[in-house]
């Protein structure tokens, strides 16, 4: 599986639909993002390197995801 940062926001979408099925992305606080994402197989990012906006973007992304 290829590595993944904070920057491959479209992708950490993809894989969270995967991971998390059931869950609206809409729902999820950016405490619980940030850890979903750390947990996500592949990723690399450093821990410290995300920001309001960042989680902002995965989140639309993963909603984007959870409507096709």
């Amino acid at each position: 599986m290829d590595e993944i940062t904070w920057t491959d926001v479209d992708e950490i979408g993809f894989r969270l639909t995967e991971a998390h099925p059931d869950t609206d992305p809409l729902s999820v606080r950016f405490t619980d993002l940030h850890a979903w994402v750390l947990a996500l197989p592949g990723f690399v990012g450093d821990p410290k390197k995300s920001g309001e906006k960042i989680l902002e973007a995965i989140q639309m992304a993963w909603f984007e995801e959870t409507q096709d």
